[in-house]
């Protein structure tokens, strides 16, 4: 069984709320830092478990940071956990961060799941990542009900994260190789 599974079920204080399926991708794309020091970045603290979650996973030589809104959540800071309260939208706050805490390894966006919040943290985070970073973006599937569809133009994550692979296969489509 993966280590964060098994954190997850054994965690008695119910502090985490995760769908299981995300253990395995976790686990596949995080074990190359497990013994590194890194810093990785989560938007997103509801009850702090994922923070302890990361915390015993990884080095304890690395730096676990937690974004959310609400001001409660600054009591889970403690040790290598750091937290910051603020709008994931906001682009001077996500700045001051970054700032902060120098360019993650990792960055898991499981903050509050409209189009609007995962595009605005995407575009700006993602330019701050390490090379060969990974940035997770978690209930993408939000992007198909229409209670986290809140922008003007429509666009949602998914449509969005299309956009990008369109564009990244733009050359193919002038070059029309046959």
């Amino acid at each position: 069984m993966n280590n964060l599974l098994n954190f997850f079920n054994k965690n008695d204080k119910k502090d985490l709320n995760k769908w299981v399926h995300y253990f395995d991708i976790y686990e596949e794309n995080f074990s190359k830092y497990k013994n590194k020091k890194i810093t990785i970045l989560e938007i997103g603290i509801f009850r702090g478990g994922s923070l302890r979650m990361w915390k015993d996973y990884f080095s304890s030589d690395s730096l676990i940071v937690g974004i959310d809104i609400n001001p409660v959540c600054k009591k889970f800071e403690k040790d290598n956990i750091k937290t910051y309260i603020g709008d994931q939208t906001d682009k001077n706050f996500l700045n001051s961060v970054i700032q902060d805490i120098g360019k993650p390894d990792i960055i898991i966006d499981d903050g509050g799941h409209t189009s609007n919040q995962q595009i605005i943290s995407f575009d700006y985070l993602f330019n701050h990542l390490k090379t060969e970073g990974i940035y997770l973006i978690e209930d993408t599937h939000t992007s198909y009900h229409s209670d986290f569809q809140d922008r003007q133009d429509g666009l949602t994550f998914m449509d969005y994260a299309k956009s990008l692979s369109d564009k990244l296969n733009l050359w193919y489509q002038y070059n029309d190789y046959k």
